[in-house]
């Protein structure tokens, strides 16, 4: 096979996740709570050749288009992703990933002691820096291993 075939077929409606890093594209199924339980069609190319990247990971959800929060936080794992809407197999939509300046609901604080721990109803929020993550309310911050802390 060469680098120009089609390693993982067409899907007809869904999306497309491309120039995700190399081997993150597990972190990305877990991001959008893609277990296999759920019955979605997956199909993943991991560190497959690309120009710009050397390698790169893709990954396609048949049947699915991503919502904003989930462009949101997938912003922050893969922020070189490019997303592409399929409909009737062709791109109806591309779009490039940006960072928001703040996510809430879908990364845990570490910090124990943090108010979003304290089992009191308050949703995690993080401000989105350029070196990582900030709770917006004890002030951690999450720099690499942010996918350590996705809630599931």
């Amino acid at each position: 096979m060469t680098d120009t075939e089609l390693r993982v077929s067409k899907i007809r409606n869904g999306t497309v996740i491309d120039h995700v890093a190399a081997g993150e594209s597990l972190h990305v199924l877990t991001l959008l709570d893609i277990d296999g339980s759920g019955g979605e069609a997956v199909s993943l190319g991991m560190n497959v050749p690309s120009q710009t990247m050397g390698k790169k990971d893709v990954v396609k959800v048949e049947d699915r288009e991503l919502s904003q929060a989930e462009l949101d936080v997938l912003s922050l794992i893969a922020p070189d992703a490019t997303i592409n809407i399929i409909r009737d197999y062709d791109v109806a939509e591309k779009k490039h990933v940006e960072p928001p300046e703040r996510v809430s609901g879908v990364i845990e604080c570490p910090n124990l002691d943090c108010i979003t721990n304290a089992g009191e109803p308050v949703e995690p929020v993080f401000d989105v820096l350029s070196e990582g993550v900030r709770c917006a309310y004890c002030e951690t911050i999450l720099r690499d291993d942010i996918t350590d802390y996705l809630r599931r």
